[in-house]
């Protein structure tokens, strides 16, 4: 666990959260707001075939409520990912889910009620009230899931299920972030290491061996003492979303999943059979990286060490922000200029400190700035962590800026074009710039490593996913067992 706390941070390291609440009273202002924007809701139940006036007052309910519940869950829980030890911000997050399943009840009857109106009633209605023509995708994407939306009471109880739906990853997210701790390390010197979920990474790409190898042992010989109590949260997460797929008269979870953005099972199923016939060219890279390293048996704590020597660079956060701005020089002064504004407007939470949230994302909501958290180490793959969040974080300040709230979202299958497109972009940058021998072969391997992770890892998860809810499906049990041994094949494969 990081020594720091959260009151230890530099006010300038930090996300400027008041940028959505100013103080509490304005948090629990809006509270009470969508409570009561909810009663109006829920007594237009029963209108909608009385005419267009009523849908449309629906519609645009059903937004104003969706747009300030976004700003509260936004809000507390990024205040909780700031230190989920936290009392204060745990509580805070569990009021707010609490809150949206109330919104999920007092809205469960609007698409059962929309579905019943006849085809030519629709058409009426967009002929008498031009406005609705702004929300025709919407409803035309709720007639679309016609065969999986139930009848209002259904839709209600299931709304009432989906707290108890959260809880498994609600539990994993408290243990692995606030509760588990790992071992200090040794060094080839004996020299000791303080390990962390957020100073893993780095002494897997550290060229010490017996740095990594304790690493590695130190962090998974905890998880192992507690690999049925993981086991049974992963069984149960994959046990509810078997339970929901079901009733929505789905095939399975995954055809769910995928239906929300309209893509067929197809895709998935063509993307991990085209990697598997591709392992050829992975496993020619293995035998490189087996032969730079000059190693008999290549470990699993061999696989992010650099295959070549590197000068043991670090960079500061202001370094990383100027190699970013100048690698992203393609997308333009306009782009520049928000990148810019997002450095010196505190969108981004930098350091690891004690109980923070691990990992990396960008979140935010249409009437505020994005936000960005890292666990910031001065790394190489850090400072492309910055250029892959802010990717995602100005990809989202265009849309909010472009789109209707309504539109804005975008959907996970194309969400990872702009972050991956800024590393693309940044490595082809630095790969320009150098003239040492040395140095491009350091940034090559770098590339052919994110050729690795984004492609065939990312992958390998899609297909352990898939085989494990396929499982469950089935009418088997994810023990510890089955799971490490189905996880264990894959890495193996």
């Amino acid at each position: 666990m990081c020594d720091m706390k959260r009151s230890e941070q530099r006010v300038e390291n930090t996300w400027k959260m008041e940028d959505i609440y100013a103080s509490m009273e304005a948090y629990n202002a809006d509270v009470q707001k969508v409570q009561a924007l909810l009663k109006e809701y829920e007594a237009l139940q029963g209108t909608l075939g009385k005419d267009a006036e009523c849908l449309l007052r629906a519609l645009m309910l059903d937004e104003q409520i969706s747009m300030i519940y976004s700003e509260l869950a936004v809000y507390a829980n990024q205040r909780y990912h700031e230190d989920t030890g936290n009392a204060v911000y745990q509580k805070l997050t569990g009021e707010v889910q609490t809150l949206g399943v109330q919104m999920m009840q007092s809205i469960s009857w609007f698409q059962p009620e929309l579905l019943a109106l006849p085809e030519a009633r629709l058409t009426q209605y967009y002929a008498e009230e031009p406005k609705l023509e702004g929300y025709r995708r919407q409803v035309e994407e709720v007639t679309r899931m016609r065969d999986h939306i139930l009848d209002t009471k259904t839709e209600e109880l299931l709304a009432r299920m989906s707290e108890l739906a959260d809880a498994p990853a609600n539990i994993f997210s408290m243990f692995n972030n606030a509760d588990i701790r790992f071992p200090d390390i040794e060094d080839a010197n004996g020299e000791k290491h303080t390990l962390t979920i957020g100073s893993y990474i780095s002494y897997m790409e550290s060229r010490d061996r017996t740095l990594r190898e304790n690493a590695f042992h130190a962090l998974y010989s905890v998880y192992r003492q507690y690999r049925n109590t993981i086991a049974a949260m992963y069984y149960a997460n994959a046990k509810q979303a078997d339970v929901m797929a079901k009733e929505h008269h789905y095939d399975n979870a995954m055809q769910q999943a995928l239906d929300a953005s309209a893509i067929p099972v197809s895709v998935y199923e063509n993307l991990i059979g085209t990697i598997n016939r591709r392992l050829p060219a992975m496993y020619r890279y293995v035998e490189l990286r087996k032969k730079l390293l000059g190693v008999e048996t290549l470990h699993m704590y061999d696989n992010y060490v650099p295959m070549v020597d590197c000068p043991d660079q670090k960079y500061s956060f202001e370094e990383a922000k100027e190699i970013v701005l100048r690698g992203l020089a393609p997308l333009g002064a306009d782009y520049q200029e928000l990148l810019q504004k997002g450095f010196d407007g505190r969108w981004i939470d930098v350091y690891e400190n004690e109980g923070k949230r691990t990992g990396a994302y960008s979140w935010g909501t249409y009437q505020s700035h994005p936000y960005v958290l890292l666990n910031y180490h001065g790394t190489l793959a850090d400072v492309f962590t910055l250029a892959h969040e802010m990717g995602h974080s100005i990809h989202s300040w265009y849309s909010n800026h472009t789109q209707p709230y309504r539109y804005s979202g975008y959907r996970i299958f194309v969400a990872e074009v702009a972050s991956t497109c800024n590393e693309a972009l940044l490595i082809h940058d630095l790969l320009d710039r150098t003239e040492d021998a040395a140095e491009r072969r350091y940034l090559i391997n770098y590339f052919l490593d994110q050729f690795k992770s984004t492609m065939f890892r990312q992958t390998m998860f899609a297909e352990f996913e898939r085989d494990t809810h396929a499982a469950v499906q089935c009418g088997e049990t994810l023990t510890s067992e089955a799971l490490c041994s189905a996880y264990y094949e894959l890495n193996r494969r």
